[in-house]
């Protein structure tokens, strides 16, 4: 695959990768035609504003919502260590003590499991079933070396697209339609890849808007998230700025954040502040599909085994950041902190991508920890 890509970095231009990316002076502006409000960048808290906090509130008060106890979730990424999170939500919802999440957030594989977790334990079969029951054949197709020539990625991606729109339907769309209305949030990162920077996506109101092809969008939206840069094609999405058409491009949530809740510059317990509210408990849960702990391997002196272990450890790291950040800012904000993530007992090794057995494996230690009794930590490792 390494050789693949660096046959492909110098090869010239193809019709394939022909587009007409937004320009930088408009990257502010575009937005996807017929919808409004419906993302953020990931880094600004100045998305989040306070008309959209007050709208959320409204709901939630109809709703008959507690208006005390907030509760939170953020999905990570992790590629098929996804079953680990599919496994534990479903052994929690077996335990009885689990809750109703306000706001569910996800990244990568955490973007496919956050709709089931959002939508609760009516959805906790199907969750099982898109974690145990495929294998790499439902997920990706390898390309012939020759094909990956002036290609945008190794593999093909056709599918994972099969897979998402398997599970993402009307009748998903539509319920998730139903929870945005009670004032509960659905949020996917993507990575807009000409910025560089981080996309939040409100997949609740994107279902909820009554726009033609929403259902299409919102499985754009979790592709992209899911989207491995090199390995699968980016999405492009359709935008208009400045009474123009142009096409995004989205990757992996993962390249920019392997978990998240809110951007660091915003702050929940200023809003309280400026709102003259008190009293409101929170409490952020983060499954952080993989391991803390170093991982010894030892790795062959080839560059595809280089740069794969260099890679992997780049996102463990990366991920162990991610829960020093949100640990730090839920201390700011008085955010109760808990976390889990897959216990160093697990040892079997992957022989392959999405290898059914092993995700069986994972899936089941997820599910003894989430019956059992979840041990949270109550800060970063």
């Amino acid at each position: 695959m390494m050789l693949a890509l660096g046959l492909a970095a110098c090869a010239g231009p193809t019709v394939q990768s022909l587009r007409d990316p937004v320009p930088e002076a408009l990257v502010s502006q575009s937005v996807v035609p017929g919808y409004s409000h419906i993302r953020y960048w990931g880094d600004d808290g100045a998305g989040i504003t306070t008309a959209m906090l007050d709208e959320i509130t409204a709901k939630q008060q109809a709703a008959g919502l507690s208006t005390t106890v907030r509760n939170f979730l953020a999905v990570s990424g992790g590629g098929s260590n996804g079953a680990f999170g599919a496994g534990l939500l479903t052994g929690w919802t077996k335990s009885g003590k689990r809750p109703e999440f306000t706001v569910v957030t996800g990244v990568s594989t955490g973007s496919l499991i956050a709709p089931f977790a959002y939508l609760g334990p009516p959805y906790d079969e199907l969750l099982t079933e898109a974690y145990t029951q495929i294998s790499g054949d439902d997920v990706f197709r390898r390309k012939h070396v020759l094909r990956i020539i002036n290609s945008a990625s190794a593999a093909d991606s056709t599918p994972l697209r099969n897979l998402v729109a398997r599970y993402v339907t009307d009748r998903m769309v539509a319920d998730i339609a139903v929870q945005n209305n009670r004032g509960r949030k659905l949020l996917v990162g993507t990575t807009n890849l000409d910025a560089g920077r981080p996309v939040v996506w409100d997949i609740g109101a994107i279902a909820s808007s009554g726009v033609p092809g929403r259902k299409q969008l919102i499985q754009d939206i979790l592709v992209a998230s899911s989207s491995i840069p090199g390995v699968f094609p980016p999405v492009k999405i359709k935008v208009v700025a400045d009474g123009q058409t142009f096409d995004e491009m989205h990757v992996d949530g993962g390249t920019s954040n392997q978990a998240f809740l809110f951007p660091s510059d915003f702050s929940v317990k200023a809003h309280d502040i400026k709102q003259q509210r008190s009293g409101i408990a929170r409490t952020l849960y983060v499954i952080r599909n993989g391991k803390v702990s170093p991982d010894y391997q030892m790795v062959k002196p080839r560059l595809a085994a280089i740069v794969s272990r260099s890679i992997s450890t780049l996102i463990t790291t990366q991920g162990i950041g991610d829960l020093y950040r949100m640990y730090s800012n839920a201390v700011r904000d008085g955010i109760a902190f808990r976390a889990i993530w897959v216990p160093d007992s697990f040892t079997m090794e992957e022989p392959a991508p999405f290898d059914q057995a092993y995700m069986k494996a994972l899936y089941k230690v997820g599910l003894e920890i989430g019956r059992n009794g979840i041990p949270w930590a109550t800060q970063p490792p």
